[in-house]
């Protein structure tokens, strides 16, 4: 399937082995990884990050989910399958996959439905709420679009519901909204300081402030071979900061986790970008096309923490302020009681909004983005053991 902004394959549970650890050597052979190639051509993977992921689903055994879904991210150049995380794009195919493989029951009638499903990688639930037509499959024409791709599609309305701490725990799992790291780099010779807030939010992300990066970093862009070293050290020092890695070598062992994206105020276009806020994000090492689906609700759940460089950014705000006064609790207050707030993105594929529901204590207590996603194929993948 398609779904958002990527591509993966959608298995049911039951088609696999019963234990977990049995299912590596045959998602990795499926997609073509089990050699180490990076063009996958002994399986169906894309050869990108985007389009090298799985879903696993099954009906759920929770009382308060329909689905159990869990994802894999499938390394391009590796044989090694990376389960530590959730992919939001994958997630929007979910639902459309489980009603159509009749794994959901449609009340006849019924035109629009929801879908609770339980992410197994980050225990956390998401609701999709998603069309349907007479006979009860998913509904995919529609007159959505989404920043990243041409084509429209329905609309899939995804509400991640309590993202905060789905790996760590924690919203902010160093303690502070903002931190300074000290970056090694081959070239300063005194460590460079980098402002970031390492925020978990569906996905652990590390936000880097772009204004404290090297003049090397916005003067090759991005995609250099020079800037993306520079990335991966700061994700690997984020990873540590967050606790998920004691050591850099250990944290270069799993690409995935955390996440990492560069931040700064968007320029205006189209006569205004108010408090629209400019995202370069990065996937297993390359910079991604657009932005994970994670990645927004992170992102969301930032922008309404003060204190973070999201909510600085958002709100043009001094960010070279000390950050050890930044510190907060995951249950401190928010900046407003009760409300939903619209946090406007721009990535490399377009502008997206991304709405924010606080809880009475300023906590965030669900974030809803939408998608769009269309069956491609269906069928048999044959693998050589």
């Amino acid at each position: 399937m398609r779904a958002g902004t990527s591509k993966g394959l959608y298995l049911h549970r039951h088609d696999l082995p019963t234990r977990q650890e049995d299912w590596s050597p045959i998602i990795a052979r499926a997609m073509g990884s089990y050699d180490s190639d990076p063009r996958q051509l002994n399986g169906i993977g894309g050869a990108t990050s985007t389009t090298s992921k799985v879903a696993i689903i099954s009906r759920s055994k929770r009382p308060d989910a329909d689905i159990d879904y869990t994802f894999v991210q499938v390394p391009i150049g590796s044989s090694k399958l990376d389960f530590t995380g959730n992919c939001g794009n994958i997630a929007s195919g979910v639902g459309p996959f489980a009603v159509d493989e009749g794994l959901v029951d449609i009340p006849e009638g019924q035109r629009q439905v929801q879908v609770r499903v339980f992410n197994t990688n980050t225990k956390s639930i998401l609701v999709e709420t998603l069309e349907v037509d007479d006979s009860g499959h998913f509904l995919e024409a529609g007159d959505c679009t989404i920043p990243g791709l041409s084509s429209k599609g329905s609309r899939v309305s995804m509400a991640f519901e309590k993202p905060a701490g789905a790996m760590t725990g924690k919203l902010l799992p160093s303690g502070n909204a903002s931190d300074i790291l000290l970056v090694q780099t081959t070239l300063t010779s005194a460590p460079l300081p980098v402002r970031v807030s390492a925020v978990d939010a569906a996905n652990p992300f590390l936000l880097v402030d772009s204004s404290t990066l090297l003049p090397s970093y916005h003067e090759d862009g991005p995609h250099s071979q020079r800037s993306l070293a520079l990335i991966e050290r700061i994700r690997r020092q984020g990873a540590i900061l967050m606790g998920l890695a004691k050591t850099e070598d250990e944290a270069a062992l799993t690409r995935g986790t955390p996440k990492i994206a560069v931040l700064s105020p968007a320029l205006p276009a189209h006569g205004t970008s108010e408090g629209r806020i400019q995202v370069t994000a990065f996937s297993m090492g390359k910079v991604h096309g657009s932005l994970q689906l994670t990645g927004a609700v992170c992102l969301g759940a930032a922008a309404c923490t003060p204190g973070t460089v999201a909510h600085s950014i958002r709100h043009g705000l001094d960010r070279t302020s000390d950050v050890s006064v930044l510190k907060r609790t995951d249950s401190g207050q928010g900046e407003a009681f009760g409300s939903t707030q619209c946090v406007p993105l721009r990535h490399p594929g377009g502008d997206m909004d991304v709405d924010v529901r606080l809880s009475l204590d300023g906590s965030v207590h669900d974030v809803t983005v939408f998608r769009t996603a269309r069956r491609l194929f269906e069928g048999r993948v044959y693998y050589l053991m």
